[in-house]
């Protein structure tokens, strides 16, 4: 199926949580991480401020419809994704593109990484993102950033060591 990757503009905002609510529904068919699909997307108004940072990008399909998003956020010299979904019915057609979009931004904006937090044994989480050039970062090697990040998902609910921290490194 093809699809096209673009920068994100504001009118995209209101329709990437539908998106998001749609990737969650993935999380059903893993027991102990169903609650999952069951959690809020991340807010409209947030999507809006991420975009307005030129550092969220949509995916469209023929019909220039989005079925998927990258958020991210720079941080000094890194870049760090905070949200990728595809919608349910795309996952698994190549949508992983839009992590390349973000290597390449990061690599023609002079960052030297890209950092981002994802579930460790949840098969297009870590692994896809190992695929991708993506390394797991140790707990005691974390700069306080990600440790913080880390932390704060713990809080929220997420099973203590179900998560990691994974870094790109611009070459």
């Amino acid at each position: 199926m093809p699809v096209t990757v673009r920068v994100a503009m504001a009118d995209d905002a209101q329709h990437l949580s539908a998106i998001e609510a749609s990737a969650v529904l993935a999380f059903r068919s893993i027991d102990e991480l169903s609650w999952v699909a069951q959690s809020p997307p991340m807010s409209v108004e947030r999507h809006r401020q991420l975009i307005a940072l030129s550092t969220c990008w949509v995916a469209l399909d023929d019909e220039s419809r989005s079925q998927g998003f990258l958020s991210a956020e720079r941080y000094g010299e890194a870049l760090h994704i905070h949200e990728v979904s595809v919608a349910l019915s795309w996952q698994g057609q190549g949508l992983g593109r839009l992590i390349e979009v973000a290597q390449d931004y990061a690599r023609s904006n002079g960052l030297r990484l890209i950092t981002l937090t994802t579930f460790i044994d949840v098969p297009w989480n870590a692994p896809f993102y190992a695929s991708m050039g993506f390394q797991a970062k140790a707990t005691q090697d974390l700069e306080p950033r990600l440790a913080t990040i880390l932390n704060a998902e713990y809080q929220r609910g997420y099973a203590p060591g179900s998560r990691c921290a994974m870094v790109w490194s611009v070459t």
